[in-house]
């Protein structure tokens, strides 16, 4: 068993926000199994008080269905029509299949007796219906009268037996909801005074775990205003805990003999405050020496993609045409992107850059990329914003078909749909569920997933930047949508591309 005072250091050593999310979950989950309790109770005792009236019920019913069968016999015997007969049938088969919820078997119990003597005498009752019903149709007069007379009395005795039963019950079933009816009162009492010492108890956690906080937070507030009106001589208690509260007390009275310590050396050593500022211009210096060494340490991107040139033009010369092939694509690829992002292109140029992107990948990858086009070549001088459709395929591949076993397959497509050009891109990897597709539309998905594009193979222009500028172009919103099936279905990528003249060729 841990000692008290190990658990109390280690509540000390936790953040504040943990803290509070720990005596809330602990509040919330106190509250709701309180809740759940009360639920569950309240609901068994409505499910004894439904069960209570269910046999008398099903005692009303059967003779509801008996007096059918009683009525639809004798108007078959006054009309002797072919509806009045199947009117017999059907209320016959109904009464026989309410005879089912009656007990049938010896027991010790007078109520089930009764309700096995009710189903005896029913069968027989039925019996002597199906004699008489027959007797007319075989236009026996004496029998058919001789066994009505005796249906009719074997229907009264039925009739009286059920409703004694049916007394019986309800007598029985109104103590027993007499009873479950003060149950359930006691119940909600004491539902209602658990309830109320959880709050209470909820309220004085939460209280004391504020007053934990506040308390030093108010004793620093002082001691921050005694410095403000310049008396350093403030004595700050340390806290023994090292969350943000114990951190900030601990740092303060850091900061407090750090003031101290400077104004008495201050004071001390005015004759060498000529060499302090010496010692400050030669921070300075090594600063602005650090500044200027970090700024010649970039690269100049129009230097590396002219560089890239340069190899391209000696890899032809030296009759290596596949790396010239390779580092023209590359001097393309990083030529377009040092573009300005509000810079308009054209659907053409951008389809170029996915060719130069795929090809890069392909060549990185033994060209496990299967690539299709299906390009519109009339659209290809609608003008667009830059950098729409590649950062979508850079999504394709590294989020849906990187890590698939199977062929690795991307379809991009342009086609004009009358009112609108769509540029779709396909991919037959992963797929995405309808939660996760609603997160990156909205941009409420992880920065680190799907639509941040910010990863270390990504060139940070994610799906949520690319709808942002499509909407700032057109003037118009969703002009993005993604489609999937789910997991392993594949995922497709649709940008609609609103036709107005003034953004055509």
């Amino acid at each position: 068993m841990k000692k008290p005072s190990s658990i109390i250091a280690k509540w000390n050593n936790r953040s504040i926000q943990s803290k509070l999310i720990l005596i809330f979950s602990i509040a919330l989950v106190f509250i709701m199994g309180v809740n759940i309790v009360m639920f569950i109770n309240i609901n068994t005792m409505m499910g004894s008080l439904e069960r209570i009236y269910v046999s008398n019920l099903n005692l009303d019913e059967l003779l509801v269905s008996m007096g059918d069968v009683h009525n639809s016999m004798t108007e078959y015997l006054d009309t002797k029509s072919s509806d009045s007969l199947d009117k017999y049938y059907r209320a016959d088969q109904s009464y026989r299949r309410s005879l089912e919820t009656l007990n049938t078997a010896t027991v010790d119990d007078d109520m089930l007796m009764a309700e096995k003597n009710i189903y005896n005498l029913s069968i027989t009752y039925l019996d002597i219906v199906e004699d008489t019903i027959n007797a007319k149709r075989g236009r026996d007069v004496e029998k058919y009268s001789e066994y009505y007379e005796a249906a009719c009395e074997k229907y009264g005795v039925v009739e009286t037996f059920v409703y004694s039963l049916n007394n019986a019950r309800f007598r029985s079933n109104n103590r027993d909801y007499n009873v479950l009816l003060t149950s359930l009162r006691y119940i909600e009492t004491v539902n209602a005074i658990v309830l109320l010492l959880a709050a209470l108890i909820t309220i004085g956690l939460v209280s004391a775990v504020t007053g934990n906080i506040i308390r030093p937070l108010i004793d620093l507030s002082d001691a921050a205003k005694q410095v403000s009106e310049g008396d350093f001589d403030v004595e700050v208690t340390p806290l023994n805990r090292n969350d943000e509260i114990g951190i900030l007390s601990a740092t303060f009275a850091q900061m407090l003999t750090s003031i101290r310590e400077y104004v008495a050396r201050l004071g001390e050593s005015i004759r060498n405050e000529s060499a302090l500022k010496e010692r400050e211009l030669k921070m300075e210096t090594q600063i602005k020496d650090a500044q200027l060494k970090y700024l010649q340490a970039q690269i100049n991107p129009h230097f590396l993609f002219n560089t890239l040139n340069a190899g391209a033009q000696l890899a032809m010369l030296e009759g290596a045409e596949k790396t010239t092939v390779f580092i023209d694509n590359m001097a393309s690829f990083f030529r377009y992107n040092i573009r300005k992002l509000d810079e308009d292109t054209t659907i053409g140029e951008e389809l170029r850059l996915v060719d130069n992107y795929i090809y890069i990948l392909n060549v990185r990858f033994s060209g496990e990329i299967h690539y299709h086009k299906n390009v519109d070549e009339s659209l290809e001088n609608v003008k667009v914003p830059s950098m729409i459709l590649q950062p979508i395929v850079e999504n394709a591949v590294n989020y849906g078909i990187r890590d698939i076993d199977r062929e690795k397959i991307i379809e991009v497509t342009c086609v004009n749909a009358g009112d609108h050009y769509e540029l779709t891109v396909w991919d037959n990897g992963k797929g995405m569920s309808a939660e996760r597709i609603k997160e990156v539309l909205d941009g409420s998905y992880n920065p680190d997933a799907v639509s941040s594009g910010t990863g270390s193979n990504s060139n940070g222009i994610g799906i949520g930047n690319v709808c942002g500028r499509l909407e700032l172009y057109f003037g118009e919103s969703d002009l993005l949508d993604i489609k999937s099936d789910g997991e392993d279905a594949g995922t497709e990528v649709i940008i609609r591309i609103p036709a107005l003249e003034d953004k055509g060729d």
